[in-house]
């Protein structure tokens, strides 16, 4: 039970950077390899916080997101300023991301490459899903708010969106930086459940998978990334006995995703309340 409990939470915690990457990369179309910088960021924001001064976990978690969203602010101005296309923005993200992660390991107060170790463990199952909640209903609300039908408008169209008046670079920045906050707060939890945190943990791997989550789930989808980060986490455990053929069951889930759900699990579909009673009744 403890160990599904630890797989749970684990997935869990990609889950919630996952749903930022889901506004950035499924509701405005556009691409990073850097956002696990933004993970590092929020994880050594919170972790220093109650390491070195002992603050409460909650007011270090908000410390954490909010350091993210500020150096997402400073870093997307240029960058979606310079009307980047998708794929260079991509790579910009992805130097900025091995720029950080070369910083936290020059910077006396992370510890270099040693890392924090012996932070307080808090991140607990009740904590992951309080977080999964809030996360999931500020998602919805945004992206049914007025800026969330114009991050629509800009994945669909740019050009047509900004003829019909739709600001780009707000919208682009403002997705930006709500993304960067997710995936702090995803830092900050990852920090407080390992217990240690190390600049080599945050790379362009990690960066990867949250991407990955995203298209295999679904564009345009909420609830899809989230299902598929739980499926990718759960099989490599699953087919563990099978050691490093484990990956190649993993592989073979994305490649036949790709293949028979080419939009992804629930593409532009969500998985609510609702839709689930008319799928039973339709069964019956």
């Amino acid at each position: 039970m403890e160990y599904i409990s630890t797989i749970f939470i684990v997935a869990s915690i990609n889950v919630v950077a996952v749903i930022g990457m889901t506004i950035f990369t499924g509701f405005t179309g556009l691409f990073s390899f850097g956002h696990a910088a933004f993970i590092a960021i929020g994880a050594y924001g919170a972790a220093i916080l109650t390491y070195f001064y002992h603050f409460p976990f909650i007011l270090a978690l908000i410390f954490g997101s909010l350091l993210a969203g500020l150096i997402s602010l400073l870093v997307g101005y240029p960058t979606i300023k310079g009307n980047l296309g998708s794929d260079y923005l991509a790579v910009a993200l992805l130097g900025f991301g091995e720029a950080v992660r070369v910083i936290l390991e020059n910077l006396k107060i992370t510890q270099g490459a040693r890392g924090l170790p012996g932070i307080r463990i808090c991140c607990t199952v009740p904590v992951v899903i309080i977080a999964i909640i809030i996360s999931v209903l500020i998602a919805r609300n945004l992206i049914y708010s007025k800026y969330g039908r114009r991050m629509v408008e800009v994945r669909e169209d740019a050009v047509a969106a900004e003829m019909l008046g739709v600001p780009l670079f707000k919208t682009k920045y403002f997705s930006f930086f709500i993304s960067a906050i997710f995936c702090g707060l995803s830092g900050g939890l990852f920090a407080h459940y390992y217990g240690f945190i190390q600049p080599a943990m945050f790379t362009l791997e990690q960066s990867t998978q949250i991407l990955t989550s995203v298209v295999c789930g679904g564009i345009g989808s909420i609830t899809g990334p989230i299902v598929a980060t739980y499926i990718f986490v759960f099989i490599p455990e699953v087919f563990r006995f099978a050691k490093l053929w484990r990956l190649v069951f993993y592989g073979a889930a994305l490649v036949l995703t790709m293949i028979f759900r080419p939009s992804g699990l629930m593409g532009y579909k969500e998985i609510g309340f609702h839709s689930l009673v008319a799928k039973i009744k339709r069964v019956e």
